[in-house]
């Protein structure tokens, strides 16, 4: 399989501060990696080296065959499908969902900066259709609910039937009943063999989707852990990664559950 994303010794530096330790992460073509850490591991530094809207201190970045420094990040964006908090705060409330959606064609925030054809709304709606949220296509994004919102700026990823899909923690705002929607929409994407790769940042493991294949682990900007998924998450892992004992559960449904186990006292018998 060959590499649809490939960082070398990236490191990330700012104001004298460490973000991102040097490393080195690739990712091919069918994988599903899950990116976790606690809030300050690098986590949202990581995707936004990975989708060309910041650049590293140090080391390469290559995506999708080009390299950033040396292509037009303005072109090579558009082949990203990208989902952040700080994207999402950028779109105007009085936008219909519908064109959220189809202004990813030109990687855009506004509809009137380029012309879109028929064909261009067909295409927005058939992605806002797949994330079942069809029938919010001519409402306004401020007038739908906060899981609705998510799911249109998840099908907002896939308007150009891109070749990596980078998703920065979506869930955040969400209640329960929007969380399990979303998931149930990640599902899809996460077991569908035709799905394009896919980057999935967390720090809570009940919202992370079947179908993940590798995971990443992150501490303090440095990793703790990389590789497939069924081999590298683990409870001694993840309690490595999150700096407190943890007990991790993977369910018959794929999901995941992850608790504080209370660690014992040096000398005592563990039986």
């Amino acid at each position: 399989m060959s590499a649809v994303l490939k960082l070398s010794q990236v490191s990330f530096v700012r104001e004298a501060r460490t973000i991102l330790a040097p490393l080195t992460w690739q990712v091919r073509d069918a994988e599903r990696w899950l990116v976790l850490g606690a809030n300050g591991s690098g986590k949202t530094t990581l995707l936004k080296i990975a989708s060309l809207y910041e650049h590293p201190s140090t080391g390469t970045v290559d995506v999708l065959g080009e390299r950033l420094g040396r292509t037009d990040v303005r072109q090579l964006r558009r082949r990203v499908g990208y989902l952040s908090a700080s994207l999402t705060v950028q779109l105007r409330q009085e936008l219909r969902c519908l064109d959220v959606v189809m202004t990813a064609k030109h990687a855009a925030l506004e509809p009137w900066w380029h012309r879109y054809t028929l064909d261009d709304e067909a295409r927005a709606l058939q992605c806002l259709e797949r994330m079942g949220v069809g029938w919010v296509a001519q409402r306004p994004l401020g007038t739908v609910s906060s899981g609705e919102q998510q799911r249109v700026l998840l099908a907002r990823t896939l308007m150009n039937d891109p070749g990596l899909v980078l998703l920065d923690e979506p869930s955040a705002r969400l209640d329960l009943g929007g969380r399990e929607q979303l998931v149930q929409a990640l599902s899809e994407l996460t077991l569908d063999p035709a799905a394009p790769p896919l980057v999935l940042v967390t720090h809570h493991l009940d919202e992370v989707p079947p179908g993940m294949t590798h995971v990443l682990m992150l501490r303090d900007g440095e990793v703790v852990a990389a590789g497939p998924i069924d081999r590298h998450l683990h409870s001694a892992a993840l309690s490595q990664c999150f700096g407190l004992p943890l007990q991790l559960e993977r369910r018959a449904d794929g999901r995941f559950s992850a608790w504080s186990s209370p660690a014992v006292p040096a000398g005592r018998d563990r039986s």
